[in-house]
């Protein structure tokens, strides 16, 4: 959920100082959605990754060695 609020916070965001930045020259392109919308996949997925391998990593650990340690 922090990310997904994190992209609809940061996307609105950059288009906007992109587009500001850009209007300054007199040949500039034109910013298309695909772009945020490939930046927002990839936080995506690098975040199922990094969650996913944690998740994996502890259901795979010896409870009994967890639980000496505490």
């Amino acid at each position: 959920m922090l990310v997904i609020l994190s992209i609809l916070i940061a996307g609105p965001l950059a288009w906007y100082c992109m587009h500001s930045w850009l209007q300054h020259y007199a040949y500039h392109a034109d910013i298309a959605w695909w772009i945020f919308a490939a930046a927002a996949l990839g936080a995506m997925l690098i975040t199922l990754a990094t969650v996913s391998y944690q998740a994996v990593k502890t259901a795979l650990l010896n409870p009994v060695k967890s639980l000496r340690s505490e």
